[in-house]
Order: structure tokens, then sequence, then C-alpha cells
């Protein structure tokens, strides 16, 4: 995808026999320097953030040409939120993200903006980390792979170079944590680029006033 990324990877069975090579990343792409809540400058972001509206216009382009959009599917179990959590979403996205109402919701504003493959990458990592067999980590980080790192796949995260390179030499080896690193860097951009978002949306608003009067009728 953008940036003039050049990746070759393979993964063959779901043993220990898997082996993943990655050449340079362009020269002119700038290194991540922190993904801490405050960072110290915002080279690695304004890359990410580059590189996911040019997703984002790519998949809008071809998702208006291929069909409408469906109601979200495979959404988490959970129960009708009540006022008062839907209102604590908008005090910090950590609250936001910990209520599986919450994340339901929040799945269905990022898309409409054409990222949901952010949040289906974060919840596969949480579910990897929560496996304990190895042969089931193996396939299941093989999938995670697949699916969200690979550069072939349609669903592929924004990801930068140090963060790639910590997950191909994990994969030689996966275990349940072998994400944490781009976990937390998908974390970090859907909290600093669509949570603002998300909180002005109209799928928020609407929910925060069909709450409240949902509560002051009863």
């Amino acid at each position: 995808m953008g940036g003039g990324r050049s990746e070759t990877s393979a993964l063959s069975g779901t043993g220990g026999g898997r082996g993943i090579t990655t050449t340079n990343q362009n020269s002119q792409r700038p290194n991540a320097c922190c993904f801490c809540w405050c960072c110290c400058c915002s080279c690695s972001c304004l890359t990410i953030r580059n590189e996911e509206e040019r997703r984002k216009r790519r998949r809008r382009k071809r998702i208006s040409q291929d069909t409408k959009m469906e109601t979200i599917p495979n959404c988490e179990p959970c129960i009708k939120p009540s006022v008062e959590e839907v209102q604590l979403w908008s005090q910090s996205f950590d609250k936001l993200m910990r209520n599986p109402a919450g994340r339901n919701v929040f799945r269905e504003f990022l898309r409409t903006e054409y990222s949901e493959e952010n949040m289906l990458f974060w919840l596969a990592c949480e579910d990897l980390k929560q496996e304990i067999n190895k042969s089931s980590v193996e396939e299941k980080a093989r999938v995670i792979y697949e699916d969200y790192i690979s550069i072939l796949s349609p669903k592929e995260v924004s990801l930068d170079a140090r963060v790639r390179e910590v997950i191909n030499r994990k994969m030689q080896d996966p275990a349940p944590h072998t994400f944490d690193d781009a976990q937390l860097q998908i974390y970090t951009l859907m909290h600093r680029d669509s949570y603002p978002r998300f909180l002005s949306s109209n799928i928020y608003k609407s929910l925060v006033h069909g709450s409240s009067r949902t509560s002051s009728e009863s």
C-alpha cells in the first residue's frame, strides 16, 4: 500500500517452520517516535494518517462501485447500554473500548469511514491473547497476519516499518502477544484519529438523545 512499501512474506503450515522476510522500507519514510498518548513529535503519526487516508479513498471508491453498505456483521454479544454507559463513552476512549456495546457502536462508525479493519484487528489480537493452546495460537496468528498485516490483504492496517519488522521476527515462533506493538499502534490511531469524529457523529448523538429520551419517559 502507499509509501512505496515493498514486502515479501512466506507463511507455511501452522508449526514453527514458517519464514517471513521483509525488505527495507523506502528511505524517505520516517521512523516511529513513540506510541504514548503525548507524542514528542508527529512524524510517525503523519505517515500513518497519510496511509490511512489513501486507503480510505481507494476503499471508498471500490465499495461505492461494488455494493451498498450492509448491516454490521458479527457484532459482539452485549446488552443494551444504559444512559450512563453511553455518556461515559464520551469521557475517555478507554471507557468506550472496555464496553462491548461501545465497541459495537464505534465499529459501526468505523464502518462508515471505511476503517472497520482497525477494530477487527484489535479484537482479533484480544482473542489471540486469551488462547493457550500452541497450535491454536499459531493458526490464529497466521490468520491475523494474512488478514491484517500482509500488504496483499484489502484489510491491511496501517503500521510503520519498525512494528512490521517486530511482527515478522515474532512470527517465526508465534505467541499470544505477538501483535502487541501493532495492537497498541492501531489503538492509538483509533483514539487520535477516529474517536473525536465518533463523538461528533450522528451515530453517537442519536444514541445519546435516544437513551436520554427513553430514560425520561420511563
